[in-house]
This record gives C-alpha cells, structure tokens and sequence, in this order.
C-alpha cells in the first residue's frame, strides 16, 4: 500500500498570512486513490530545509509532493533546495524555456521569469498540456505550485499515477457522547483489528454528538464491521448512517 509525504513550503503558511488549503485537497485526493499520507511537513524558504526534510521524506515514503517555492522572486528556492537533497545542480530546462517564450506575450522571458525554468538536473517533466508549465519530478518527489488552483489542477493531471486500492469509508452519526460509547468501539476493534476507526465529537450539532468513521480497502471486511457496530449500539445511539 503506496505511502505519502507532503512538504509544504513557504514563509507565509508560517506566519500565518496564507492558510494552507493544499494539504487537506491533496490528502483528500490521495485517500480517494488510496495512498497513504503519513506526514505533512511546513517549513519556511530555506534551501538547506528543503534538501533536509526532501531528503527524508524521499527515502520513508512512496511517493512525495511538495507545494510552494517555484515562482519567480527572490524566496522561491524550493528547485535549489530539492536539486540539492539528491546532489545535483540546477539547470535551465530548454523546454519549460520554450513554453515561457510561447506565453510571453511581449518577447524574451525576463531573468525572472526564465527562473521558473531553471530545475534540478535529470528531472522528469510530466505534462498534460493543461498549462503552460509542466509537473517537474524528480526520483520519487512531485514539485506542484503554490496557488491552489494551479496546485490542484497539476496534481489533477497527474492522478491516475498514483492509483492503489482505495479506502471505502461509512459514517455512523451518534446521538451520545464518546464515554457512551467508548467500550463498544473497543469491542468492536477487538473483533476487527484491522478496521481504522475515528471517533469526532461535534459541538453545536442539533441531531447528533459523535460523528464515527469506518474505513477499510476491503468492502465486505468494513460490511460485517458496520453491521457488528450497529449490533452493538442501541437503535435510539443511531442518528443516520451514510
């Protein structure tokens, strides 16, 4: 089963001036596919960091992905810092160069510009041909985009490499508290071990208290797990069940 690192990337999402909402997307997205996000990573726009946390996460996990650093400024280093964790040195991509001039409009790209097609040395470039630019990978790591729309619609043009055996998930929405419940969900992960159970009490929540999430890659191993819970609670704990 695929597992998954994600490093995001930039000063902002530290101090808080930019919310991070490309880590939710993409674990979200990677679950569908059924890869396996173990870690998310923030760091500022140090080169040294991203070669270090790079270098780690690219040898504990499957599969990679970054977000941020890849623009044209003076703090966009995220391609030095990754060309760095694997020991090479930054080039400049004669393709991306070509695309940047094809969408100039008003000649040359400018230094700051061509940055942008400058990637660490034997890097793979996957395109879709949804944008001008393409998906620079580099052995197991994935450099995406900061902005969120351009982060989701790269990493939407390259999923289908990713796909495993997803999770099926069911919710169960109990009207009781946690300590209402908590044996039978010890119970119940006795008799299914492999089961992955979340338990989230919601607040200010009219028709239910607890909300329950069953996940499992096998759809009649979760099946028995689902009914063996709603054996277990009495019918009036049960708000609905999706």
């Amino acid at each position: 089963m695929p597992s998954a690192g994600i490093l995001i990337i930039g000063n902002e999402i530290l101090s808080g001036k930019v919310v991070d909402t490309n880590s939710p997307f993409l674990c979200r997205e990677l679950r569908s596919l059924g890869v396996d996000v173990e870690r998310i990573c923030v760091i500022p726009d140090d080169i040294d960091l991203i070669a270090d946390e790079t270098r780690a996460m690219s040898e504990a996990y499957d599969f990679v992905f970054t977000s941020g650093g890849v623009g044209p400024t003076h703090d966009d280093l995220t391609m030095e810092g990754i060309a760095k964790a694997f020991s090479r040195s930054v080039e400049l991509s004669e393709s991306i160069a070509e695309r940047l001039r094809r969408a100039v409009k008003d000649g040359e790209p400018n230094v700051s510009q061509l940055k942008m097609a400058m990637i660490p040395k034997g890097a793979q470039l996957v395109d879709a041909h949804d944008l001008w630019f393409p998906v620079v990978v580099l052995e197991n790591v994935h450099i995406l985009p900061g902005i969120p729309e351009l982060f989701q619609k790269k990493f939407e043009s390259i999923r289908e490499r990713f796909r495993g055996v997803p999770f099926v998930l069911k919710r169960v929405y109990v009207t009781r508290s946690e300590s209402d419940i908590a044996d039978s969900l010890h119970q119940l992960l006795g008799e299914y071990p492999n089961l992955m159970l979340g338990s989230y009490p919601r607040m200010g929540e009219s028709s239910y208290r607890v909300l329950l999430t069953l996940e499992s890659r096998e759809p009649d191993y979760l099946k028995r797990a689902l009914d063996s819970l709603l054996d277990r609670l009495p019918a009036d704990f049960i708000h609905k069940v999706e």
